[in-house]
């Protein structure tokens, strides 16, 4: 059986086990909300940090003893050096809790208490007195919030980069591969596969410039408002001092947030994991679009040629099937979910504060790590190796009837369409229907309907 020590906190005894870190709060947490994932680990590192850098500024205005602030620092930098999975040994607790995260916020006191009592048991560390001081869970937490997701969109970016640039690369190789356009699930006008990739290119391109945009709003902090936005019990530019140690931790440039704003609402986080969303819109649209393409290969489309990357079937010997675009657009479905949970649970800032910050932030970086994680290798194990079968596309462009848009000039849109219905009536192709009515001389019609002029690719 599990040994326990025996702490105490201000509703009486708690059980804790033996060897955690943690203490009386989070063990009764652990019991109360058992459901659901952990908290991610970004946050409980954002949560570390923030702890250390209070203990900076507390320790530089006097409100907390110098050792105390040293051996607090220490314990966060111990923390911080351990792998992601011997850290969260010591975090347990799910996102399923207050929605104020104040469990967590409190089992980031406790291991730190714990922690710099290891380090030097002559210097005692009360979690709330001092790894505390000067903060609340309502402007830590959402604090943590915004660095964890700011963190998580800078990993996230080199990502789409990636598959931006690869996607550059056909972009160029095809620039003059003619292939039939199709507008509500027709035949259209002809383009280049090219100018159609470059579609592609030009959403991603945008998608990435409204999340890198819209991300600058994560920069802003709530830290330093304590429990309603007052700044009860913090010094008065204790916002400011914290954050020029967090923009020293980081690198990056924080600045202070309007705290009555950042307790109760969370408009950044929801701005950008609607562009977010708006990327998982477009790259749904893609990855349809390139299997669709590359359907077949007898019965299909069979335009495009996809790496075979394991085998489609367990019944169906040789099967190809497009698993890296499967998995890109059930993320995508995903990443709408955990939009439309953001922003429900974003528009609950009941007065001073939403109690839903918890299930945001999980929801937010649950839905990058997701994108991150699906689009390396569907840019390498399935963009890169995307060949052309230029010979399919040369016989849909062949037999396509809409190529006879290019004689609609010449000899008026009516005559054009009847073209075009004698050919699909005798089953047969378009030079064939227009020399049978004497529309244009076949002089005419090898000069008129050219696909690859009909693209205006050199515009």
């Amino acid at each position: 059986m599990t040994e326990f020590r025996i702490e105490h906190d201000t509703l009486g005894e708690v059980k804790v086990p033996i060897d955690a870190l943690w203490g009386p709060q989070t063990e009764r947490s652990r019991h109360n909300f058992p459901t659901g994932p952990l908290m991610p680990v970004h946050l409980i590192r954002a949560l570390i940090n923030i702890k250390s850098a209070a203990a900076q500024v507390n320790d530089d205005k006097q409100l907390i003893d110098h050792k105390k602030a040293d051996v607090i620092v220490s314990a966060g930098k111990q923390l911080l050096a351990l792998s992601d999975e011997e850290l969260m040994k010591d975090f347990p607790l799910h996102i399923y809790q207050t929605g104020s995260g104040t469990q967590t916020n409190m089992n980031v006191n406790e291991v730190l208490a714990n922690v710099s009592d290891q380090i030097d048991d002559f210097v005692e560390i009360l979690p709330n007195d001092d790894v505390n001081k000067s903060q609340s869970s309502n402007d830590t937490f959402p604090t943590a919030m915004n660095i964890a997701a700011t963190q998580a969109i800078i990993e996230f970016t080199p990502v789409v980069e990636h598959l931006i640039a690869t996607l550059k690369e056909k972009q160029t190789k095809y620039w003059d591969v003619v292939k039939l356009g199709r507008t509500h699930l027709q035949d259209a006008t002809p383009l280049t596969f090219g100018q159609e990739i470059s579609g592609w290119v030009s959403a991603l391109e945008h998608d990435l410039s409204y999340i890198q945009d819209l991300s600058q709003t994560l920069l802003e902090l709530p830290i330093g408002g304590t429990a309603v936005g007052t700044g009860l019990n913090a010094p008065a530019d204790f916002d400011e001092k914290i954050i020029e140690r967090l923009n020293s931790i980081y690198g990056l440039q924080f600045k202070p947030q309007n705290k009555f704003f950042g307790l109760a609402s969370h408009s950044g986080l929801t701005a950008v994991h609607g562009a977010l969303r708006t990327l998982a819109v477009d790259l749904l649209k893609i990855a349809n679009d390139i299997r669709f393409l590359a359907s077949g290969p007898r019965a299909g489309y069979g335009e495009l040629t996809i790496p075979a990357n394991e085998p489609g079937s367990s019944i169906m010997p040789g099967k190809v099937n497009p698993t890296q675009a499967e998995a890109v657009t059930m993320t995508a479905t995903r990443v709408m979910g955990n939009d439309t949970t953001i922003e429900v649970a974003a528009s609950q800032g009941n007065f001073e504060m939403n109690v839903y910050k918890p299930v945001i932030i999980s929801a937010f970086l649950e839905s990058v790590s997701l994108l991150t994680g699906v689009l390396g290798p569907f840019t390498d194990k399935m963009v890169a190796g995307i060949t052309v079968n230029e010979g399919r596309m040369k016989d849909l462009i062949d037999n396509s009837l809409m190529t006879v848009t290019s004689l609609s000039p010449k000899i008026g849109y009516h005559k054009a369409a009847e073209i075009a219905q004698q050919a699909h009536e005798d089953d047969t192709n378009l030079k064939t229907a227009a020399l049978k009515l004497g529309y244009v001389t076949a002089e005419e019609f090898n000069q008129l309907v050219d696909p690859l002029k009909m693209t205006n690719n050199n515009r």
